[in-house]
């Protein structure tokens, strides 16, 4: 099983229910040491409306200041075409575009039912392939939804086949409750994989009942080949409840070693994610991140 390329979205998923604007020069500085170190792509922010995802408010600064090389390797969320054209106009070429499957959090999430996101979707593919950049499509509460409980695959796997959804580079498979267990990981991703037309999936998983890594393996082991995570577990969604942090990006390196992992780049990610989290007041819940400050001085992954 070859590693999958890892996104860490710290700077959208990651600081949503932290309620603490970071300035956008911390933000520029934290996107530059992930790709510095080696991380392959990054989630640096949202369109969503600041008023009601306060975390998200200088996204658009934030893209306006990195450089196009950078912005190469960023992801920006959107969920209307709008959102597109304000991201592209500040200097984003990839969009990932998220609705949720199940109406209920789509509606409480977006403001709208599915249907309608469903609909608004080739305007969206458009705009991001006349800004010469790419477009996922983004499938939240794939597994489950706060509201609703359990998710039909075949709902899932109905959107993933709508015509309207056609033109998008990725489809992105969310666990968002993090409630969802490895068997159902690796049976979506293998119904993804095997029914519907042929592009990158990519697994966001979360790790609410500690099963985050296992079903990061199970997504990879079943054809995902990229996979998300913020550091030290940060994150959740705010209009989700009973959701918690996303499977910490320490953990996922540990478990699938990319080439480019060393102890010398986990200690750089612990010391990054170390001052981010004092900076913004939050708990570590990277078991890896733990382990490398143990006192096991035989092993040559502690951090000293």
């Amino acid at each position: 099983m070859s590693a999958p390329l890892l996104r860490d979205v710290t700077l959208r998923d990651g600081l949503q229910l932290t309620g603490k604007v970071l300035p956008v020069e911390q933000k520029i500085d934290v996107v530059r040491k992930l790709l510095a170190v080696g991380v392959p792509a990054l989630e640096i922010g949202s369109m969503a409306r600041p008023d009601l995802v306060a975390p998200m408010a200088n996204s658009l600064e934030l893209i306006a200041a990195l450089t196009p090389d950078e912005l190469a390797k960023c992801w920006v969320w959107v969920a209307t075409p709008r959102h597109v054209e304000k991201a592209a106009a500040a200097g984003a070429r990839n969009f990932q575009y998220c609705f949720s499957v199940s109406d209920a959090h789509n509606r409480a999430n977006i403001g709208r039912d599915t249907e309608t996101s469903v609909a608004a979707m080739p305007d969206a593919i458009r705009l991001a392939h006349e800004a010469g950049g790419e477009i996922q499509l983004c499938l939240a509460t794939a597994f489950t939804c706060p509201f609703d409980g359990p998710v039909d695959p075949d709902r899932v796997l109905a959107i993933a086949n709508d015509p309207r959804t056609d033109g998008a580079a990725d489809i992105v498979l969310a666990d968002t409750l993090g409630q969802a267990h490895p068997g159902q990981v690796r049976a979506l991703v293998t119904a993804v994989r095997e029914t519907t037309v042929p592009r990158r999936i990519v697994f966001h998983g979360h790790d609410t009942w500690g099963m985050g890594v296992a079903n990061t393996l199970a997504a990879v082991a079943a054809g995902a080949s990229m996979v998300d995570g913020a550091l030290g577990g940060l994150g959740g969604c705010p209009f989700a409840p009973g959701a918690s942090g996303n499977t910490a990006s320490e953990d996922i390196l540990f478990a699938t070693r990319p080439d480019w992992f060393t102890p010398a780049s986990l200690a750089d990610l612990v010391g990054l994610t170390e001052q981010l989290l004092t900076d913004l007041g939050e708990p570590n819940r990277s078991r890896a991140l733990e382990g490398a400050r143990s006192e096991a001085e035989a092993f040559e992954w502690v951090v000293r």
